[in-house]
């Protein structure tokens, strides 16, 4: 199987041992994982912040890079829902503009074939143990992409549930949002902040040492909310801790 790993801007940008540990990950399952160079932005923010028209040739970039493989894989549930939600959605509003199909028809092949991590790992490879030892307390915090475009449900929880070490703690309003969304942190501020630190007193109450989420830019947010906090627990991204083992511990 031909699998390509797309990263994402802000993992690319801020998180880049993302992307190894998805790499380390899905190589030590035996697959063979691709980095396509040209892969650029996928257009979430344009979209997500009125331009539309602006983040159509995004779209299109993406498919030309991605569109020969047989699985795109991405650590980010934000960005693997515009692929599968919003691409089509761009298609159906370019031909009811009258710009025709050749939208739709450019993004097509990879629509079906984009998967969120723990998708991929779940339904394509039909693994939950990955092999993988980390010893903490850990929380999960679906994120809203994954929770409610992507129907993730309990994929995450499984691969968690299956880590040698790890006690897995139930987070008090877990489907609640964190804040973040996207411009929304900046154009509602306050009303991100609030929501941003109800999501990390709830986390605190587990008592868990680590806060994971399967999105980098709502743990960005979290994270730099339990900073602000002054709170003791570390937002890590669900790939670093399956990635981690005995022998090669990641985080």
């Amino acid at each position: 199987m031909r699998v390509a790993l797309f990263l994402t801007c802000v993992n690319d940008t801020l998180y880049p041992d993302t992307g190894r540990a998805v790499v380390k990950l899905l190589t030590r399952l035996g697959v063979d994982v691709d980095f396509p160079m040209a892969q650029t932005c996928c257009g979430q923010a344009h979209y997500n912040t009125g331009y539309r028209h602006e983040a159509e040739p995004l779209a299109r970039q993406f498919s030309d890079v991605f569109k020969d493989y047989e699985a795109i894989v991405t650590p980010s549930g934000s960005c693997g829902a515009m692929v599968r939600e919003l691409y089509p959605r761009m298609g159906e509003r370019a031909r009811a503009e009258g710009r025709g199909d050749t939208l739709a028809r450019a993004v097509a092949p990879v629509v079906p074939k984009t998967y969120e991590l723990t998708e991929f790992l779940v339904d394509v490879l039909g693994v939950t143990d990955v092999g993988a030892y980390y010893p903490h307390t850990v929380t999960y915090h679906p994120t809203c992409h994954g929770l409610r475009a992507l129907g993730l449900g309990d994929r995450p929880l499984k691969l968690l549930r299956a880590v040698k070490g790890l006690e897995l703690a139930e987070l008090p309003g877990a489907e609640e949002c964190c804040g973040f969304g996207g411009t929304f942190a900046v154009k509602n501020s306050d009303v991100s902040t609030a929501m941003g630190v109800d999501k990390v007193r709830n986390a605190e109450s587990t008592g868990a040492e680590t806060l994971c989420a399967a999105d980098n830019s709502c743990l960005m947010h979290i994270g730099g909310t339990m900073s602000r906090l002054k709170v003791g627990m570390r937002p890590v991204h669900i790939a670093e801790i399956l990635a981690s083992t005995e022998e090669e511990p990641l985080v």
